[in-house]
C-alpha cells in the first residue's frame, strides 16, 4: 500500500469479539503462534472484552484485540494483532485505547492489569511497565 493510499484509507473499531475465522486469520498473518480451533471456538466467548479494527472499504477485519481474566481483580490484555498491510497507522494505538477505555470504565479500583508484550516501547506509552525484578513473567504451552 502507499503512502497516498494509506491517508485515504478509513477504519473503524468495533467493540467485539473477533469471530474464530477472523482470529486465526489474524494471529496467522501477524506471526503469532497459532491456537487449535477448538481452543479459540470454546476461548473467545469467554473474553471479557474485546474490539477489531474493520477496513471499511472492504470490511475485512485487519486487527483486533481482547481482554481475558475474571472481570474484576484480574484483567489480561492479549490477542493484539495487526494485519501486516494495514500497520504503521496507529491502529494498534486505536485498539489498546479502547480496551484501556473499557477498563477505566468497569475494572473496579486496584485491579490487576497484565500483558505479554512483544513489541519493545509500545506499551510503555500507555502506562505499562515491567514487572521485574519484583516478578518475572512465565508460560506453559500444552500439547
Amino acid at each position: 500500500m502507499s503512502e497516498q493510499d494509506s491517508q485515504t484509507e478509513t477504519y473503524a473499531v468495533e467493540e467485539r469479539i473477533p469471530t474464530p475465522t477472523e482470529f486465526v486469520a489474524l494471529r496467522d498473518a501477524t506471526g503469532l503462534p497459532p491456537r487449535s480451533r477448538e481452543g479459540v471456538e470454546r476461548g473467545l466467548p469467554n473474553s471479557v472484552f474485546g474490539v477489531v479494527v474493520v477496513h471499511e472499504p472492504t470490511r475485512e477485519t485487519v486487527g483486533m484485540g481482547r481482554i481475558v481474566g475474571d472481570g474484576g481483580t484480574v484483567f489480561q490484555i492479549g490477542d493484539m494483532a495487526v494485519h501486516p498491510d494495514h500497520q504503521r497507522q496507529g491502529l494498534g494505538a486505536k485498539i489498546i485505547e479502547a480496551l484501556l477505555a473499557y477498563l477505566d470504565r468497569e475494572a473496579p479500583p486496584d485491579s490487576y492489569v497484565n500483558l505479554v508484550a512483544d513489541v519493545d516501547g509500545f506499551y510503555e506509552q500507555f502506562g505499562f511497565e515491567e514487572v521485574r525484578p519484583d516478578s518475572k513473567g512465565m508460560y506453559l504451552r500444552t500439547e
